[in-house]
């Protein structure tokens, strides 16, 4: 499946949101949906499998850099779920997983990308929705 997420990202506003010990409790948009989620997860627009193992992908794993996603959900919150995915960098400045939901303070950005999110809200959120199933 194609994503669409610069281009789609790129024409919208970002929605606001706030961060409370560590999480971002309420979702940017109508709640997640899993499958799609997967689908992102599991595509190039993403990249997640470059260094998460993904379960149930039917993918060779790529790297072990992140942690592996199978049991995210019990691990963490969704809060937590959540801003990890939108602002890995407010958690570790020295990360190489990208903020896919942040535009602003970011240096190493080609030209075309500056000002464009990785993921639409709702990409998060589906994102966030997948990740949820894998306790």
């Amino acid at each position: 499946m194609a994503l669409a997420a610069t281009s789609t990202a790129a024409q919208e506003p970002l929605t606001a949101y706030r961060v409370e010990n560590g999480a971002i409790m309420t979702p940017l948009v109508a709640r997640g949906d899993p499958g799609r989620g997967k689908e992102i997860v599991l595509s190039r627009e993403s990249n997640c499998v470059l260094c998460h193992a993904v379960p149930d992908s039917g993918l060779q794993t790529m790297g072990n850099l992140g942690p592996p996603l199978a049991g995210a959900a019990a691990r963490l919150s969704e809060g937590q779920l959540r801003l990890r995915v939108v602002d890995s960098l407010r958690l570790n400045p020295d990360t190489v997983m990208p903020s896919y939901y942040r535009v602003d303070g970011l240096t190493a950005v080609a030209a075309q990308y500056r000002g464009k999110p990785v993921l639409t809200a709702q990409q998060v959120e589906d994102v966030i929705a997948y990740l949820l199933t894998l306790r």
